[in-house]
């Protein structure tokens, strides 16, 4: 590992402040929306960017965008870098689009102190991972790992009914090239923690172990709508106390988990939502999140024992459906231990850490050695226009990215 390899933490910053003029909302953020005019001046910038830096650009077929820097061993496998540029509606300037941009300036560095590789490196821009214009989220690494099919990637449709193909075609970017089957020597992918830990302990570098695992569930109580006035309380079968209940249920198996403990319910709709009704049905979603298998399985049990307990006590008559599973992902060992020297190396302080978000690296986990590294957000937020960074954390992600890069593309 060089002492002289180090990035220019200004350029990166300044990359980042360009690109995030494109989709720039009032309030500081940006909406790029997958596969829209603004996410198409995003990925050209990219390209031209990359282009200006030597690599050799391939599009694939969902629109994946790979930036190739040749390696003095050019057959062998690279090792892939990147995140994606696509936002939320009046999301951050940060998310996804600094892991992209800091693989650029790994590769601008590189080119900078004439250091040459084994291994070719690679700088991914992945379509679609946020997920907020076309469902599922991270659809387009996961068509990359086998886990859906291109003719279901290219099917997805907005709102509007138009799918990710037409899209594509529409910005320019169906390209040509297959997706997937490459091989890859190792991945890191880059990106803000999305939460407030590294900022709260003071530590610049998150060391992403792995990510948790999460289930799904829609839930329906239902008792009798009646009149507010007339019908006395114990004649209710009122769903919403029902709903109530489960809430505070669900809330408790998220804390008993401790610090890695994640339940929520996040969408509920009220039947009839009338305000002098009492409400004769809710519909209402619940999410577990944790990295351990085992305990997602036992919440599983306990969150249809609650629903059963708590609709008996009111009279309700209840469903649980399953509708999402994703197991916990484990990152390979080799590739975190090499992240975690990086910081050492650099003086970083730094700690082991669970993602709680999906990324587009828990797929590409099942094809390639894969690990993250997470840098702090201001106040723990994201998916907001408020998202912000410090510029020194910035450098300093870069940084352990590119010395990580360098330990796995010599031979």
């Amino acid at each position: 590992m060089s002492d002289l390899a180090w990035v220019n933490g200004e350029r990166l910053w300044s990359s980042l402040m360009e690109m995030a003029q494109i989709g720039r909302t009032e309030k500081g953020g940006v909406t790029r929306l997958a596969l829209t005019e603004e996410d198409r001046r995003g990925r050209d910038l990219f390209v031209q960017w990359c282009e200006a830096a030597g690599c050799i650009i391939r599009i694939d077929a969902m629109g994946n965008i790979f930036a190739r820097r040749p390696g003095l061993h050019d057959d062998l496998a690279p090792v892939l870098v990147g995140s994606h540029g696509d936002s939320q509606p009046a999301g951050g300037k940060y998310d996804g689009i600094y892991g992209v941009l800091a693989g650029l300036e790994v590769l601008r560095t590189l080119n900078d102190l004439g250091i040459k590789t084994d291994r070719p490196i690679e700088v991914v821009n992945w379509t679609n991972e946020e997920g907020s214009r076309f469902a599922p989220a991270m659809i387009s690494s996961g068509v990359y790992a086998g886990v859906f099919d291109l003719e279901f990637g290219l099917s997805r449709e907005d709102k509007s009914g138009v799918s990710i193909g037409q899209a594509l075609q529409h910005i320019g970017y169906a390209g040509s090239h297959p997706v997937g089957g490459q091989s890859l020597h190792a991945s890191f992918e880059l990106h803000i923690e999305q939460g407030p830990i590294l900022e709260a302990q003071n530590i610049t570098i998150g060391v992403v172990t792995g990510a948790q695992g999460q289930r799904w569930y829609e839930v329906e109580l239902t008792g009798r709508s009646a009149h507010a006035g007339t019908t006395p309380m114990d004649h209710r079968l009122d769903a919403l106390l029902g709903f109530a209940r489960v809430v505070e249920a669900v809330n408790q198996l998220g804390l008993e988990q401790g610090a890695e403990g994640r339940a929520t319910v996040g969408m509920a709709n009220i039947f009839p939502n009338s305000r002098n009704v009492v409400p004769g049905r809710v519909f209402f979603s619940v999410e577990f999140r944790h990295p351990d298998e085992a305990v997602l399985a036992r919440q599983d049990q306990q969150l249809h024992d609650a629903v059963a307990r708590i609709a008996e006590q009111i009279g309700l008559q209840h469903s649980v459906r399953q509708i999402f599973q994703y197991a916990p992902i484990a990152f390979d060992k080799n590739c975190v231990e090499v992240v975690r020297a990086s910081a050492e190396a650099l003086g970083y302080s730094h700690r082991p850490m669970i993602s709680g978000a999906g990324h587009d690296a828990c797929y590409l986990s099942r094809v390639a050695p894969t690990a993250m590294i997470f840098i702090p957000c201001v106040d723990g937020l994201s998916h907001n226009e408020a998202e912000e960074i410090h510029p020194h954390w910035s450098t300093a992600g870069a940084n352990v990215l590119l010395h990580a890069v360098l330990a796995k593309a010599h031979v």
